[in-house]
């Protein structure tokens, strides 16, 4: 599509939530996904989105989540997610849980967002801010929860006037194939490209010539 070149200097790639609590066999979280991980495959395909977005040099974006002991016994108004989150000590600051997962983790160079609180990581981190500092005007996002943060936040970059990538194959949903078909169907709502992995690595390269 006209727009959608990917220019080198102003693409970059968040992903989201790639911690132990979700993607190591260890985490509280990691049961709730293992079938949809392994289904889509979704653990690998991170790992060469990573890899794919290093060797074109794009920068890459971190954001884990952590909730501390003061904010476990003292928020009210909690939503569902985050009494889900909060009931099951999930995400437990300071803990290996929320340490990113070793093959997802940030390397030399690359920013490591402050946690995020809510759904949207725009919402309760700098991540706006730095990714205008980083030149950043093609936008793509992936990680978990596919059908809340990477899609609650894909839908505030689009706010926000980035060009927004979503990418289905490296991510999951919160409830089996159904849920995960149905997100993906409303991924090109808000997104200017639903790439797979392949798809966006082959764009970005596209570009370059």
């Amino acid at each position: 599509m006209p727009g959608d070149d990917y220019t080198p200097g102003r693409c970059g790639l968040l992903l989201i939530d790639t911690v132990n609590e979700v993607f190591d066999p260890g985490g509280k979280g990691y049961p709730l996904y293992q079938a949809e991980f392994e289904r889509i495959g979704t653990f690998g395909n991170l790992r060469r989105l990573l890899a794919g977005a290093r060797e074109r040099d794009v920068p890459v974006f971190f954001s884990g989540m952590s909730y501390t002991e003061q904010e476990y016994a003292s928020w009210g108004r909690l939503t569902g997610i985050h009494r889900a989150m909060f009931d099951n000590r999930l995400f437990e600051a300071g803990s290996w849980n929320t340490e990113f997962h070793p093959d997802l983790s940030p390397g030399p160079g690359e920013v490591a967002l402050a946690p995020h609180k809510n759904i949207d990581v725009f919402a309760s981190t700098d991540l706006d801010a730095q990714l205008r500092h980083h030149g950043v005007e093609f936008f793509a996002v992936a990680g978990m929860i596919g059908s809340m943060c990477v899609e609650s936040t894909a839908r505030s970059a689009m706010e926000r006037g980035y060009h927004v990538t979503t990418i289905p194959d490296a991510t999951a949903s919160d409830a089996g194939p159904a849920a995960y078909d149905a997100m993906v169907a409303r991924y090109p709502l808000f997104s200017h490209a639903t790439l797979t992995v392949d798809e966006y690595l082959r764009a970005l390269d596209a570009a370059r010539r």
